[in-house]
C-alpha cells in the first residue's frame, strides 16, 4: 500500500509498491488517461507529473510515490480549461490523441516553471513521440500556452465535458479516500 496525494486528492493505494506508477494510475486508481505506449520510458505517453516535475508514469514505482504529490491528466483541470489543453485544441496539436496525455503534462510541466521557453527548451522538456506528426503545431501550441499563462492572450478553444471527474471513478477498490469524506 502506498500513500500518495493524487490530483490533489490524499489517497492510499492497496497495491505491491514495485509495480509500475502507470499501472497503479490506470488499474488501481482507474485513472486511464495516463496511456501505456512502449514501457520502457522511450515515448511519453505515460507522462504525469510528480512533484512538480513530468515524469515517465512506466519507469517510476507506486512505492517511490509514497509521500509525493502526483497529477495526471485527470487533474490537471476540472474542465479541460487549463493553458495546455486550450492550446493543443486551438492550435490542432492532437490528431489520434493517444500520446496527448504525455504531451499536456510535459508541457504543463515546463510551462508551471517557465511560461516563456524558447524553442530548444521546449523540444527538450517535450521530447515525447507522436506518430502522428503534431510536432510543428505543438510547438505552436506551447508557446501559446505560455502567452495565455503570462497573461498575453486567451482563448477558449475546448468545450467544457459532460462527465465530471469524480464521476468517472465511483468505485474503484483498490483506491481509498484518506480525507474524512469515506
Amino acid at each position: 500500500m502506498a500513500r500518495l496525494t493524487l490530483n490533489d486528492h490524499p489517497v492510499e493505494i492497496r497495491m505491491d509498491p514495485q509495480t509500475p506508477l502507470l499501472w497503479a494510475l490506470r488499474e488501481g486508481a482507474n485513472l486511464t488517461g495516463t496511456k501505456y505506449g512502449c514501457g520502457t520510458g522511450d515515448c511519453g505517453a505515460c507522462s504525469v507529473i510528480v512533484d512538480g516535475a513530468a515524469l515517465r508514469s512506466c519507469l517510476v514505482t507506486l512505492g517511490e510515490c509514497e509521500g509525493r504529490f502526483v497529477t495526471t491528466i485527470e487533474g490537471l483541470s476540472q474542465d479541460r480549461s487549463h493553458p495546455v489543453q486550450q492550446a493543443m485544441v486551438a492550435e490542432q496539436a492532437i490528431q489520434c490523441g493517444f500520446c496527448t496525455p504525455g504531451i499536456v503534462m510535459s508541457a504543463a510541466a515546463l510551462l508551471a516553471r517557465n511560461a516563456n521557453p524558447s524553442e530548444a527548451e521546449i523540444g527538450a522538456a517535450i521530447p515525447n513521440l507522436c506518430r502522428c506528426g503534431v510536432q510543428p503545431r505543438l510547438l505552436a501550441a506551447v508557446q501559446r500556452a505560455g502567452r495565455v499563462m503570462r497573461r498575453e492572450e486567451t482563448i477558449s478553444a475546448a468545450p467544457a465535458p459532460g462527465i465530471a471527474p469524480q464521476d468517472a471513478a465511483r468505485a474503484v477498490p483498490a483506491l481509498n479516500s484518506t480525507s474524512s469524506e469515506r
